[in-house]
């Protein structure tokens, strides 16, 4: 009888067990039915981030190009200004050169003329010579004030940038390459060689 009560004590203990073990197992199945979700969108939040940082990393990226570009742009704008600033200025500088260098020549025959003169102010020549000087000295102090220059550099080391030698000579007493005789002047514009300065130069 007593084995019987024991025996109907374990089965009701062990019937009592199932149904919590049974329990706990439902509540771990939910408990990790809640964790999936939870990671699933941990998971969806993980790649929202990273899609999220490659976007950022394009538009900075996009937007370091635009600003290169912005710079570029500024840059050529300023050298383009600058450059037609030179041409404007430039434009307006020599705005006379034409003028000028058809006057040249006149200069150059005003001066042949006047050579002719032996300063015997008594003959008939020199008389007619004064008022061509007159208008010579004239000519010239005009075309100085308009930034014309002579180039006559007699006595001075031969300078192809603003003389052409036409012929040539040995002078003992001169360096080489220095220039002799100025056969015919050259004239500048500012810092432009409007016409070179015709020379003769020694050769030793």
């Amino acid at each position: 009888m007593k084995k019987k009560q024991v025996v109907e004590e374990l089965q009701e203990e062990k019937n009592v067990e199932q149904p919590q073990e049974e329990k706990n197992v439902e509540q771990q199945q939910e408990e990790k039915n809640v964790e999936q979700p939870q990671e699933v969108e941990e998971d969806k939040k993980n790649e929202a981030m990273a899609d999220l940082e490659k976007q950022i990393l394009a538009l900075e990226e996009e937007n370091k190009k635009l600003v290169d570009q912005v710079k570029r742009t500024q840059a050529e704008l300023i050298n383009y200004r600058t450059r037609k600033d030179k041409e404007v200025s430039d434009l307006l500088k020599y705005s006379n050169q034409k003028l000028i260098t058809d006057l040249v020549p006149i200069i150059d025959n005003f001066e042949r003329a006047i050579k002719l003169d032996d300063n015997n102010l008594t003959d008939e020549l020199s008389k007619f010579l004064v008022g061509f000087k007159m208008i010579y000295s004239s000519l010239a102090s005009t075309l100085k004030n308009y930034g014309v220059e002579e180039i006559s550099r007699q006595g001075q080391i031969f300078d192809p940038s603003l003389e052409q030698a036409l012929l040539t000579d040995h002078v003992e007493e001169m360096e080489n390459e220095a220039v002799i005789e100025v056969l015919q002047k050259g004239y500048k514009l500012y810092d432009r060689v409007i016409r070179a300065a015709s020379v003769k130069v020694n050769q030793k």
